[in-house]
């Protein structure tokens, strides 16, 4: 399993908002740090907010912050949301001359089921634990 981009720049995105939880991130800041579109950025922002992992802000002292606590926001949780509920195979999608007796979709369902009960024992504050050296990543931008 893959992650699409999306969903990689969405927990790049609340990485970066916990590690400089200190003010206020603009997306411009963001897109520049990692380097990322700042038009594809916008959409993931979009939907992070919407989903409340973050606040947005507009005007002078605009920008975005976590909407919750780090310990509160799990990865497969948002891994799940942003990458959706699909089987991992499409069985029903081709002609497969096993169909009638194959287990594989349900042995890959398990496997997925079980990948996102690991990941959401892991909070995004489980992701800070080097977060000085992180601050200091941030101060070369």
């Amino acid at each position: 399993m893959q992650l699409s981009r999306f969903t990689d720049y969405s927990l790049r995105v609340l990485l970066y908002l916990a590690v400089n939880d200190d003010k206020r991130a603009t997306i411009h800041e963001i897109a520049d740090f990692y380097p990322i579109s700042v038009e594809h950025l916008r959409k993931v922002v979009h939907e992070l907010s919407r989903c409340k992992y973050i606040n947005t802000y507009q005007g002078k002292n605009g920008g975005l912050e976590l909407a919750k606590k780090p310990e509160s926001i799990r990865i497969g949780q948002i891994i799940q949301h942003f990458e959706g509920h699909s089987t991992l195979i499409d069985c029903a999608g081709i002609t497969c001359r096993l169909a009638q007796i194959c287990t594989l979709k349900s042995v890959l369902s398990i496997g997925q089921t079980a990948l996102y009960e690991k990941l959401n024992e892991y909070s995004l504050a489980d992701l800070l634990e080097n977060k000085p050296k992180m601050i200091k990543l941030l101060e070369i931008v």
